[in-house]
């Protein structure tokens, strides 16, 4: 058993298309500057991400001071949807015996009342590509809880507003970007950076575990070979 080897949640997906970040390429000068971009936000959410995890159990949270806006509005939002957590669920490995799959939830947490799947995304938006993979965590778990109620993707983000023209301008990766009823003539005027907390509730995952499962047969086909040279696939 402790050589058993099983794909990742988040490798499985990786084989969707996903046009937003198509687009995202297309707006860019080469390839490698989005690279860059893409990375530094990598890097970027992960420190959001362990901030966020802290803050979810309860630990001492010394986290960066540019995520600052972003963890306080997380703290006000746990406090105001009466958010638990049980910290033996946070950033827990999970494995599938069945449909052989692994991945890494953030959390199991209650909230209003609802016990569910929680997991934390740091994007400009929330995608619909998200349901696979809190769909495929949720059905690693549904036996083991039979109280699992539902999923939600928590967004953690943080921008400044235009005190002239109302537009938002979000840095994300070292790229700046300017949004919503902006002005391109107006000479913005910044406010301070405010975090701002999304969350998406998606209570219904049978629909959205099939396309999980589909699109794992389809990472199975793409990586037949080397799938069967390690034994996953004969």
């Amino acid at each position: 058993m402790n050589n058993l080897w099983y794909p990742r949640v988040t490798t499985i997906v990786n084989i969707k298309a996903k046009p937003a970040l198509y687009r995202f390429y297309g707006e860019l000068s080469s390839f490698a500057e989005g690279e860059t971009i893409k990375n530094q936000s990598a890097a970027e959410g992960t420190l959001v991400h362990e901030a966020a995890e802290k803050i979810l159990v309860g630990a001492p949270a010394d986290f960066d001071p540019k995520i600052k806006p972003s963890m306080d509005a997380l703290r006000v939002f746990l406090n105001e949807k009466n958010v638990h957590v049980d910290t033996d669920w946070v950033e827990k490995r999970i494995l599938n015996y069945k449909e052989r799959y692994a991945g890494t939830i953030d959390a199991l947490a209650l909230i209003d009342g609802k016990f569910g799947v929680l997991d934390i995304k740091t994007s400009i938006e929330i995608y619909r590509d998200y349901n696979l993979q809190t769909a495929a965590y949720f059905g690693s778990l549904v036996d083991e809880f039979p109280t699992l109620q539902t999923r939600w993707i928590m967004r953690i983000d943080q921008s400044q507003k235009c005190e002239k023209c109302g537009a938002v301008r979000r840095m994300k990766g070292g790229r700046e970007k300017i949004r919503k009823n902006g002005t391109p003539e107006c000479p913005h005027e910044w406010s301070e950076l405010k975090g701002h907390i999304e969350l998406k509730e998606t209570p219904h995952w049978r629909d959205d575990f099939a396309a999980f499962l589909a699109a794992k047969k389809l990472w199975e086909w793409e990586n037949e070979p080397w799938l069967k040279r390690i034994g996953y696939l004969r």
